[in-house]
Parts: structure tokens; C-alpha cells; sequence
């Protein structure tokens, strides 16, 4: 409308509209209101008959007042069971609701932070009182055998650069970078 579309009707006639929908709606809820009054009152005067109670006799009175101490249980225990009911259906909707929140993924996820603990102290905290000895995890490892590098004897120093020494002596050492 404020894109330069005049509304075809006026706002005096659009307020006497909503005043006139507002009486209507106010009378109906009033009319509703009353009907649900009736219907209350039949249903009481059908489940209770009025009592006259100038007439009946001492003995009388006690059956009736029996009488309607057994109904008042009764519907006492009907109460209860109606509750039990729905307090039993609300906690399955809370149920149905967060697994659909779930399912949707709204559900957001709490970022987990890295905690530094030993073996023995995660052992004890998902065991309790039942971790007692402490397992050496690094026993069960298997062991892994480094080669060792051949050391090469070295008898007398002065042997070696003698046979080291000249054509024979080169010859060995490329036979031996080579190999």
C-alpha cells in the first residue's frame, strides 16, 4: 500500500469495521461462554440429582453419605490414573521433541577439549573401585630389535694405513664403495 497503491477503502470505514468485527467476536465469545455454563449445569443435574435430605432417616443418611464416599473414591482414583496418563504422554512428547531436534541437527554439539591422563587414572575413573593393580601397558608392547651397525675391529692404526697405502690400498676402497 505504501508503494503508491491507494487502499480502495477509507481508514475511517476500515476503524468502523474493526470496531463492529470486535462486538461481533466479543458477543460470540459471551454466547460460547454461557453455552458451556448450560452444558456444565446438564451434566451435573444428570450425574447428581438434587437431594432431599428434610425426609430421610438417621439410617438413610449414613448409607448416603456411604454412598458417596465410595463414588468420591472412585473418581479419585480415576483422577489418578488420568494424571498418571498424562504426565506419561508429556515426558514421551518431550522425548519425541528432542529426538526430532536431533534429527534436524539444531542440536548443537558441544566441542570436546583434549584432556592429557594416564592409563592407570582412566583405568580407575571407568573401573572405580575395582582398579586396584596398575598394568604395565608398555610391557605388552612388542619389541622392535635395532640392527646395530657393524663396527669394524681396529687392531693397530698403523697396519691399516699401511695397507692403505698405494695402488693396493685404493683399489680397496672403491671395491668397498662400490659393494
Amino acid at each position: 500500500m505504501s508503494d503508491g497503491k491507494k487502499s480502495k477503502i477509507s481508514s475511517s470505514r476500515r476503524l468502523g469495521l474493526k470496531i463492529r468485527l470486535l462486538a461481533v467476536a466479543t458477543q460470540m465469545l459471551q454466547e460460547e461462554k454461557e453455552q458451556q455454563k448450560k452444558e456444565r449445569e446438564a451434566v451435573l443435574a444428570e450425574r447428581l440429582p438434587p437431594l432431599n435430605l428434610a425426609a430421610l432417616s438417621l439410617q438413610e443418611l449414613q448409607d448416603l453419605c456411604k454412598e458417596l464416599h465410595h463414588k468420591i473414591d472412585v473418581v479419585d482414583e480415576e483422577r489418578y490414573d488420568v494424571g498418571l496418563k498424562v504426565s506419561k504422554n508429556d515426558k514421551e512428547i518431550e522425548n519425541m521433541k528432542l529426538k526430532i531436534t536431533e534429527i534436524h541437527s539444531k542440536f548443537k554439539k558441544p566441542q570436546l577439549k583434549r584432556v592429557k591422563i594416564s592409563a592407570e587414572a582412566m583405568l580407575s575413573v571407568l573401573l572405580g573401585s575395582k582398579h586396584k593393580e596398575s598394568f604395565d601397558f608398555k610391557a605388552n608392547l612388542k619389541t622392535v630389535k635395532k640392527e646395530e651397525e657393524k663396527k669394524e675391529d681396529v687392531t693397530d692404526w698403523r697396519k691399516n694405513v699401511e695397507a692403505m697405502s698405494g695402488m693396493e690400498g685404493r683399489k680397496k676402497l672403491f671395491d668397498a664403495s662400490a659393494n
